[in-house]
């Protein structure tokens, strides 16, 4: 459950509730009573993405570094180790 923002139209009473996504947007500030007082509030998101994957984007992966190719068998092995038959 995410936790919402809310600030008294009213008095401007902050506060903080933890609910589910189909909460209502407003209700009653528990400071001054205004009904429908309390408006949640647009705020930044309470986690963040570690390590290398897509929502970085290509922009910020280091350039890749290049690396001998492997031998080809001909046959779909990509270095003879398979230990297949046609292998070798």
């Amino acid at each position: 459950m995410p936790l919402y923002e809310y600030r008294c139209e009213a008095c401007g009473q902050p506060e903080e509730k933890l609910e589910s996504l189909s909460a209502p947007t407003s209700h009653e500030c528990p400071s001054c009573k205004a009904p429908e007082g309390m408006k949640r509030q647009l705020s930044v998101a309470a986690f963040a993405l570690t390590g290398a994957g897509w929502y970085k984007g290509a922009a910020s992966e280091p350039a890749a570094t290049p690396q001998a190719e492997a031998p080809k068998s001909g046959h779909g092995c990509a270095a003879g180790g398979c230990g297949c038959p046609l292998a070798g």
